[in-house]
């Protein structure tokens, strides 16, 4: 395996190697840093997510990949004594300039969390919350909806004769294809998903993988995962970070196989991590 340089832990190079696509960017990180009060979680991040790929970030447990992900809806606003430097910009428009929509920009960009987090309601109430919150209120129009949700989430056989029964009542691995149907009940542009397989046993990843592979080219997903097998199964592009500096961006399969930079290497043949 042809290595080309290693980078020292506290260093900010970046080696891309990505080849851009036919379908252009979703989202453009641009020297983008992060701060939670004094302490800093991302230094100097840039990267080109392509639009209708999977994009995976892998990376050692608290390397940076989670605030990351929840940088680009915005989520890490919630958090006090948040800074920011740099852009990330989103079919066109920094998310991050003074007059945004976070709102608008949620509702473009559905989220599935690590742990199942299904609403203590039915399993109809679930899917259609989306539209509710947005003032739908009619029958046909949510019932179209969900029924199309639950499907895309290959949901819909297991759970067609349960559609008024509590949604926690279903299995972990249905509970989590039921937030992935709530989220693209509400029509987004791009699906990010923080480590969604990591609470569920082999045969529920194994329906969420093949599930992803199916929304590919519907959405832009991007996924972190602890996994690099995953990464390697269901995505185009991966991103290895470590110590909150994106170290190498590039196309998977390369990634996993002649890695540009000797910290990757060393990462995905496990003598660290």
């Amino acid at each position: 395996m042809a290595v080309a340089e290693k980078i020292a832990p506290g260093a900010s190079a970046t080696v891309y190697h990505v080849k851009k696509g036919d379908q252009g960017a979703v989202l453009d990180v641009a020297g983008f840093n992060l701060w939670y009060g004094a302490s800093q979680a991302l230094f100097d991040v840039s990267m080109t997510i392509e639009r209708g790929l999977v994009t995976a970030l892998i990376g050692p447990s608290g390397c940076g990949k989670s605030t990351l992900i929840r940088s680009f809806n915005r989520m890490n606003d919630l958090i006090e004594n948040l800074t920011i430097a740099g852009s990330i910009v989103f079919e066109g428009a920094d998310i991050y300039q003074s007059r945004a929509d976070v709102i608008a920009l949620r509702k473009r960009m559905g989220m599935v969390f690590q742990k199942p987090n299904p609403f203590p309601m039915s399993v109809f109430d679930n899917v259609g919350y989306p539209l509710r919150v947005d003032g739908v209120r009619d029958r046909r129009r949510l019932e179209e909806t969900v029924e199309q949700a639950l499907r895309r989430a290959a949901l819909w056989d297991e759970v067609k004769d349960r559609l008024q029964d509590n949604a926690l009542g279903l299995s972990g691995g249905q509970q989590q294809r039921l937030c992935i149907a709530r989220a693209i009940a509400g029509d987004p542009e791009v699906l990010l998903m923080d480590e969604p397989c990591s609470a569920l046993d082999p045969i529920a990843t194994a329906k969420i993988e093949e599930l992803i592979d199916e929304l590919r080219g519907h959405y832009s997903i991007v996924i972190v995962t602890h996994n690099m097998q995953q990464a390697a199964r269901v995505s185009q592009n991966t991103g290895f970070m470590y110590l909150g500096r994106l170290i190498e961006y590039g196309e998977t399969r390369a990634m996993f196989t002649v890695p540009k930079v000797r910290q990757t290497h060393d990462y995905v043949t496990g003598r660290f991590g």
